[in-house]
């Protein structure tokens, strides 16, 4: 039998700790402790070489069960659509005007974070209602 195994996303933005920071808030994550011998994330930046500073940035679900999340600057900016994205799961078990309640209410609290609305897909008889949405820097994600 294959070995089960944890998985970490990454991200590849211009401001990793923006980003990081935005799905700290989204998701309910938060920072994990700084490396042993540094008192702080800070402290640990400024150890970096120039170049290195402010290069990566990390949020972890509290409960140990969802998975890290790591982003990474990068030079070039986002150009065309996700190939993966992330589905944040608001309206589960709900239906109708209740489920999209739901995800509008929580498009609401994202907005104000800074993300961007894209769009309500509404359900269509195969699949629930979803609202598609972007991160601060364009990447897309669902609630759903």
């Amino acid at each position: 039998m294959p070995q089960v195994r944890t998985v970490q996303v990454t991200f590849d933005c211009a401001e990793p700790e923006r980003v990081g920071r935005f799905w700290c808030e989204v998701l309910g994550y938060v920072v994990p402790p700084p490396p042993a011998g540094v008192t702080s994330w800070e402290e640990f930046d400024r150890s970096l070489p120039a170049e290195r500073q402010g290069s990566a940035f990390a949020c972890q679900d509290p409960t140990g069960v969802g998975p890290r999340l790591f982003f990474q600057r990068v030079p070039e900016g986002k150009v065309v659509k996700n190939r993966v994205h992330l589905d944040v799961r608001v309206g589960t078990g709900l239906v109708g005007e209740e489920r999209v309640a739901a995800l509008e209410a929580e498009c609401a609290r994202l907005l104000a974070l800074g993300a961007t609305r894209v769009r309500l897909m509404e359900a269509d008889g195969f699949d629930e209602s979803c609202l598609v949405m972007q991160d601060v820097e364009g990447n897309e994600f669902c609630l759903d």
